[in-house]
């Protein structure tokens, strides 16, 4: 059996190639990456066709993000470890990849070695969180527990989720564009999806089912 045959087999998924190049070259020396892909569709046929032992995915794609991904493949090969490596650390995405089956949470502001240290720990069943996140993120699965345990939640993307805890919390479209760093256009088209898939008619009816189900 060869050095290769040993070393553990990653597979990277971001929109943005120079996130992508960036990941690579900090963990190919240890590891081997066995290929990437900047869209959910194509992430999904290559991680089934290469089985690697650990995909990385990134939160926020078009179609569905590092969530879709992991909804995808993860039913079919249960041996796959997934984890999201994410600039963003908001508890809205946090919550929605750990439901949907990944092992971890890393931000992209870890080094190297604690990266592929990140990475082969959850290849071996642990569960892994960037330094930054370890300290409150029981805290923020405490304050997210309501909604993890309502079905309609699911429907959600992480953007929409977060949207959503806004709205609840009565910040205006535009506040919300500027939290966010979107605009107010984007803004109006996430609540538009929320109340579509929730079947609420206004921003009112919204709040009041966000604040009766204490995701507010």
């Amino acid at each position: 059996m060869s050095t290769d045959d040993l070393r553990l087999r990653v597979f990277l998924v971001d929109d943005h190639e120079v996130a992508r190049a960036g990941v690579r070259a900090l963990i190919e020396n240890d590891v081997t990456v066995v290929g990437e892909a900047d869209e959910v569709g194509a992430a999904v046929d290559l991680i089934r066709e290469r089985e690697p032992d650990v995909v990385v995915v990134d939160v926020h794609m078009p179609g569905g993000g590092g969530r879709a991904v992991i909804d995808a493949v993860a039913p079919t090969h249960p041996d796959i470890r997934f984890v999201a490596l994410s600039v963003s650390d908001a508890p809205a995405d946090v919550v929605s990849v750990i439901r949907a089956g990944a092992r971890g949470y890393l931000t992209k502001d870890l080094s190297g070695p604690e990266l592929v240290d990140g990475l082969r720990r959850i290849h071996g069943g642990d569960a892994v969180f960037s330094p930054r996140l370890a300290g409150f993120v029981l805290e923020t699965f405490a304050s997210f527990a309501p909604a993890d345990l309502d079905p309609d939640l699911d429907q959600l993307t992480p953007r929409e989720l977060e949207v959503l805890q806004l709205i609840a919390r009565g910040y205006t479209y535009k506040e919300i564009a500027g939290r966010l760093y979107i605009s107010p256009k984007t803004i109006e088209s996430h609540v538009s999806s929320v109340l579509r898939k929730l079947q609420c008619s206004n921003r009112n009816e919204l709040t009041r089912w966000a604040v009766d189900r204490g995701f507010a």
